[in-house]
């Protein structure tokens, strides 16, 4: 548990200290020591007498005693020191930087055993090993460089990888983006990220505490203690992003065969951010871009008016806005033609506001007052405006500070110059600003935060959701795969829409079914787990003689002990599928069926149990979302029912966790109805001991 002698020490030792800047423990000193730390400061060493001005004592036992211990001596001498400090130093808190644990080989692992151990008995906190440190506002715990920019309303940020933590740093420096508090946990021993996720929830103070965490993940051990300190911050007023290294497309294996095990551990992920509410992002530069905007005031709206001097970047800004469902309106009327007089010729306000490169700065004043007060289809702006060569930008800067300190629609600044105009920028940087080099980036970050969930609500839908007979059905289940009354039965317990169907074994029987079902019909052969692939799929069956002839054909097929026979439906393709995924539980995916899910890879993923909003959230973050709200004149799918499935099987597996794949493919979909047409389940049972 991350305790005070972690965060806010009255006093470091710092164990191998060194007067060598090039080790660890030399540069963790001079970090600490550079950071102005105000408490007692100790250094050991055992060659050294004076380490960077401070007395240096030789051994641990000699040491007064120490809150916070820093260790930067070899792996093996770890446990012992730890061991000294917890029962005689009364020490609570150790960062050990030290690598050469479980990371690296099995003795390593059992050395942070060990490590691990001893600060649990002595009821301390533990950071690492193999980190680079902790860094705040009290002291510099780190040995790396650089140094970030500190500020109480900067970002909390925690990391499972110390070197990526300081590329981090490198891509905020250059955007002016700032810290609050820094974690790296580097193995995780003892506290990890949910840990630190724990306290910044547990210590929130609405009046103090930053608002904008941010974490880049390797392994997530608890996924359920994530999914709820991360949801009730977020419900408290912050925002998170965060990468999760290590994606995977071992999931997909199966695709064209099963899309129920499409859903891989990294859908999970994608899943349980989510539900948690979490902006996910892929790399360092989209994370310090999401985290920037963060800092903003917050855009409220997805009506963006874009000024610039320049036509090509505002071009690919409205791409990217674009793509990501963010408007970028036409400006007109009698308000955009006094503007535009006040322009110089060939200018443009209908969006992009286009001033040319000989615009000024009363003239980007004007069109921002113009945004802010006069345009009222506008909920935030951007602004493009880089060094011409034609004149200073100094200036233009200063008013671009100005306006954005008293507007109350967001201004995202776009200064690219970084160069050219590398002192005007630094300005802008120093007056508190963000800066976005690249409008791209820029563009599809605002789309990230403006597409993602709010947290979901933690209740499940038992509708007309018949739980009892759901159990009794799974416990009449040997492991393996259902049959297809089975499912049936199960499907309909949860009140899912299954097709009208019958399962034959006899001429007369199909001949019958046909009777009472009326064609067209499809059938199916029962037995063999793939059915397309022994030739085990008839559609569109017009005629008794057709269905006797493929009833025929598909008995002889081995395996095969029946056929069913189903009303042909008729609309658009769709799919749902779930698999359970150890840790997180049963992930949901869902999507349009045929080449979309096979060869698109266009599926969106939920962690169940889902509500209503969870579920219109999935399908309308797919990117055949336009065919599923009817395009080109086609007829689309009813949103509604397609949700309601979605959260009926949700629902169904929270009480049947004994499913472990679940595959609805396909379902078929109009404006009126959605009907499972076809249907597989997997069951596996715990081996009785």
């Amino acid at each position: 548990m991350i305790n005070k002698q972690l965060v806010n020490p009255g006093s470091i030792a710092v164990i191998g200290g060194s007067n060598n800047l090039q080790k660890p423990g030399g540069k963790i000193l001079k970090n600490i020591i550079d950071g102005n730390y105000k408490g007692g400061l100790y250094v050991v060493n055992l060659k050294e007498k004076e380490v960077q001005g401070f007395k240096v004592y030789q051994s641990v036992h000699d040491l007064p005693e120490a809150e916070l211990a820093i260790l930067a001596i070899p792996a093996k001498n770890c446990s012992g020191t730890i061991e000294i400090l917890a029962t005689t130093k009364n020490t609570k808190a150790f960062i050990v930087i030290s690598a050469g644990f479980s990371e690296e080989n099995t003795e390593g692992a059992q050395l942070e055993k060990e490590l691990v151990e001893i600060v649990n008995r002595t009821n301390g906190c533990l950071i690492g090993p193999n980190c680079i440190g902790i860094l705040n506002s009290n002291y510099h715990g780190v040995f790396t460089s650089p140094i970030p920019r500190l500020h109480p309303s900067g970002c909390d940020f925690v990391s499972g990888s110390g070197a990526t933590a300081v590329f981090i740093f490198e891509s905020a420096l250059p955007k002016g983006l700032t810290f609050a508090n820094v974690f790296s946990v580097g193995n995780s021993a003892q506290t990890g990220i949910e840990d630190v996720l724990e306290y910044w929830d547990d210590n929130f103070d609405p009046e103090h505490s930053s608002k904008i965490k941010l974490l880049y993940i390797e392994h997530i051990k608890d996924p359920d203690r994530l999914l709820r300190h991360a949801s009730s911050l977020i419900r408290k007023g912050c925002k998170i992003a965060a990468i999760k290294a290590g994606r995977s497309d071992a999931g997909k294996r199966a695709a064209l065969s099963h899309t129920g095990a499409i859903a891989s551990a990294d859908s999970a992920v994608e899943a349980l951010f989510r539900k948690a509410g979490i902006v996910r992002c892929f790399g360092r530069e989209e994370l310090t871009t999401v985290a920037s905007i963060f800092m903003y005031k917050e855009f409220k709206g997805k009506n963006i008016a874009i000024i610039t001097h320049a036509g090509g970047p505002a071009v690919m800004l409205t791409d990217a806005l674009s793509e990501g469902g963010m408007n970028i309106p036409e400006i007109n009327g009698p308000a955009a033609n006094e503007l535009l007089a006040q322009l110089n010729p060939g200018a443009s306000v209908s969006n992009p506001i286009d001033i040319l490169a000989t615009g000024n700065k009363e003239q980007l004043s004007k069109i921002i007052d113009y945004c802010e007060n006069r345009f009222d289809n506008i909920d935030a702006m951007i602004v493009i405006f880089g060094s011409t060569g034609l004149t200073p930008v100094f200036e233009t800067y200063k008013i671009l500070h100005e306006k954005m300190l008293h507007c109350s629609k967001p201004i995202y600044p776009i200064l690219p110059s970084i160069s050219s105009a590398e002192k005007e920028v630094q300005y802008f940087l120093n007056e508190g600003h963000i800066n976005f080099p690249d409008e791209v980036v820029l563009g599809r970050a605002l789309t990230k935060i403006f597409n993602a969930p709010l947290p979901a609500e933690e209740k499940i839908f038992l509708e007309n959701i018949d739980i009892p007979k759901i159990r009794s059905l799974i416990d009449s289940c040997d492991s393996g795969y259902m049959s297809p009354e089975k499912i049936k039965q199960l499907l309909e317990a949860a009140n899912i829409p299954v097709v009208n169907e019958d399962i034959a074994t006899t001429r007369r029987k199909a001949l019958a079914i046909a009777r009472e079902t009326g064609y067209p019909l499809a059938i199916k052969v029962i037995g063999p787990v793939h059915k397309s692939d022994v030739g085990g799929v008839t559609l569109n069956i017009k005629s008794d003689h057709h269905l006797l002839a493929e009833f025929k054909r598909m008995m002889q097929i081995k395996g095969v002990t029946g056929v069913l026979i189903q009303k042909m439906e008729t609309g658009t393709e769709l799919f749902i599928g779930a698999k359970y995924e150890p840790r997180f539980g049963h992930v949901i995916i869902c999507g349009l069926g045929g080449i979309f899910v096979e060869v698109l890879d266009d599926f969106s993923s939920g962690l169940a149990p889902l509500t209503f909003n969870e579920a219109y959230s999935m399908i309308k973050s797919l990117k055949s979302y336009r065919i599923i709200k009817g395009a080109r004149g086609q007829q689309g799918v009813n949103e509604d029912k397609f949700a309601e499935i979605i959260v009926r099987l949700s629902s169904l597996l929270r009480f049947a966790t004994e499913i472990k794949e679940i595959d609805l493919n396909p379902l078929i979909g109009n404006l009126d109805k959605i009907t499972v047409v076809d249907a597989r389940i997997n069951i596996q049972k715990l081996k009785e001991s």
